[in-house]
């Protein structure tokens, strides 16, 4: 079973690319839409990164059974910390466009949802859908995938990446996100656009088997999904 996490501001439409590239049937994967990503909160759901972790590891839990775990942008983080969590429900993680890095300090946008009132007058104007999308493809993502997922972004949406954004001191991580890397199962990879800090560090908190693809996008796995499915098919 591979189990797909999406990022920010996506939904599980950005996974059908790279589902279709493997040749995946529904019963050989699962791609949960976050809380607040186009499915509903539950009740008191704070929508941090500690709570995001857990809600997912609740669902993979459901599933029974040790799995491949694939993550993009945010959801490559809350992979990293899941994996790191629960090493016992992973077979192998893949992880693309980003990586937990105490050295890094967010990108622009981060940094703004992450600040009181600036990231609110910043989701302000993501209420611009035209605007919105014309933006993102501008910025990469594909007409497709922006057609399909820009309609999704809603309030609960906007409201759910501050939060996310601000648990995460705009994508600043220490403590246990950190130090727990070194729990990280084997085998894993990861791979990102040139504009996203990989690192190749064989130390245990590391990722020696990381890859830089200057040609790519920060959706790769909606971009280049045959190079995807070559790095996301799980070793038979």
């Amino acid at each position: 079973m591979i189990v797909f996490i999406h990022g920010v501001p996506d939904t599980p439409h950005l996974w059908k690319p790279l589902v279709a590239a493997l040749g995946l049937q529904p019963s050989d994967y699962h791609a949960p839409a976050l809380p607040g990503f186009a499915a509903p909160l539950p009740p008191g759901f704070p929508c941090t990164k500690d709570a995001y972790a857990g809600h997912l590891i609740g669902e993979i839990e459901k599933l029974g059974e040790k799995i491949h775990l694939v993550g993009h942008d945010w959801g490559a983080l809350l992979s990293l910390r899941i994996a790191s969590l629960r090493p016992d429900l992973i077979r192998t993680w893949c992880v693309t466009n980003a990586v937990i890095d105490p050295d890094y300090r967010g990108h622009k946008a981060a940094r703004m949802w992450a600040t009181p009132l600036l990231g609110e007058f910043v989701m302000m104007n993501m209420r611009n859908k035209p605007r919105l999308e014309a933006g993102l493809v501008a910025g990469g993502m594909p007409a497709a995938l922006a057609a399909e997922e820009v309609p999704l972004i809603d309030k609960t949406m906007r409201q759910s990446i501050l939060k996310l954004y601000r648990s995460a001191i705009g994508l600043r991580f220490s403590g246990p996100w950190v130090s727990d890397l070194a729990n990280l199962p084997a085998p894993a990879s990861s791979s990102g656009a040139r504009q996203i800090p990989m690192s190749t560090s064989p130390s245990p908190n590391g990722f020696p088997h990381s890859t830089a693809c200057p040609s790519m996008s920060n959706w790769a796995p909606a971009t280049g999904p045959a190079p995807n499915a070559r790095k996301s098919s799980p070793p038979s």
